[in-house]
């Protein structure tokens, strides 16, 4: 499919970076950024959106230890395990029938694979954050001092959206490097019944999870994913958030000086949070199943102080 308007220029792209911007649009000290969209009124709707009670993960399995650095301790006899004798509780030293075990893990989300949020700081910009601050405010030893995953620290729940440009397509996924457009996302609003409004959460399938699923995850620096023109049309919607079944921005970009457009306007610019590489095979068939395209969408990110972002496990519940 093309688009049927003009493709935005790079240099209407990096424009964006100012005719998109939402700084001080919340106030100076905002940290939320588009995550202010979702309202109280906004939840009560998305509550309303259950209307079959089943839920379904949009997240992947993480592979242990594939994808994390894993230590796991093991103790057939806790009673036995080194320097219970100074344990100060009687039944601990003569309890013999429990045992344990426990892991100490390592994980580094941000990539291709893992399904996790962005929060803010995730991306800088000329040396800037969102809402204007220095890219100084992350430090290497204690992290980032503003626009940090723990902004979200209530969880983010809101209406979500799953628009399926792979089905509109009449495809079983988007090849690599084709890019998704505004048009794109207006057919299967139209094809699916549904029509994104202030507050939601819209999540992008273009088909890469059932890749996933039939032949393993690979990593690559080409993907079908959101091309940077849809960006207006986000925030004209007033979009809280956005997912994808990859890393957000079709790859290449088509433009040569700008790498990944939509995580730059969307997170230094406009503050609008992502969630990337969600596996949305299981969300699509339920929303077909139940002809319902909207849902409940919970996202709740560890508390990771200071940290750019944390693995999660999206639940959409119709």
């Amino acid at each position: 499919m093309t688009a049927e308007r003009p493709l935005p220029t790079q240099d209407e792209v990096l424009a964006y970076f100012d005719t998109l911007s939402n700084w001080g649009r919340w106030g100076d000290d905002d940290e939320l950024g588009t995550l202010n969209h979702i309202t109280d009124d906004v939840r009560l709707a998305a509550a309303r959106a259950v209307r079959h009670g089943r839920s379904v993960s949009c997240g992947w399995e993480i592979a242990v230890p594939d994808e994390m650095e894993r230590a796991t301790n093991t103790c057939p006899c806790a009673a036995d395990m080194p320097g219970a004798e100074n344990i100060p509780v009687p039944a601990f030293h003569n309890d013999r029938r429990w045992g344990f075990s426990n892991e100490r893990l390592g994980i580094m989300f941000h990539g291709n694979t893992i399904t996790h949020l962005d929060s803010p700081c995730h991306l800088y910009w000329d040396g800037r954050m969102y809402n204007g601050r220095p890219h100084s405010m992350v430090d290497a030893e204690t992290g980032s001092a503003w626009a940090a995953v723990t902004a979200a620290s209530n969880g983010i729940v809101t209406r979500g959206v799953l628009l399926d440009v792979a089905a509109v397509r009449d495809v079983p996924w988007l090849e690599t490097g084709e890019p998704v457009f505004p048009e794109d996302l207006e057919e299967a609003e139209r094809r699916q019944g549904v029509r994104v409004r202030s507050g939601d959460a819209v999540l992008l399938r273009t088909g890469y999870g059932r890749v996933r699923h039939e032949s393993g995850a690979a990593f690559s620096f080409t993907q079908a994913g959101w091309h940077a023109s849809c960006l207006p049309w986000l925030r004209e919607r007033q979009v809280a958030l956005i997912g994808a079944d990859t890393p957000q921005d079709v790859q290449p970009s088509g433009y040569d000086d700008i790498l990944m457009p939509v995580h730059a306007v969307s997170l230094v610019a406009m503050g609008l949070w992502l969630l990337d590489n969600c596996d949305l095979e299981t969300c699509a068939a339920t929303a077909s199943e139940l002809g319902q395209w909207d849902f409940q969408l919970a996202v709740a990110p560890v508390r990771f102080a200071g940290t750019s972002g944390s693995p999660v496990n999206p639940i959409a519940t119709f």
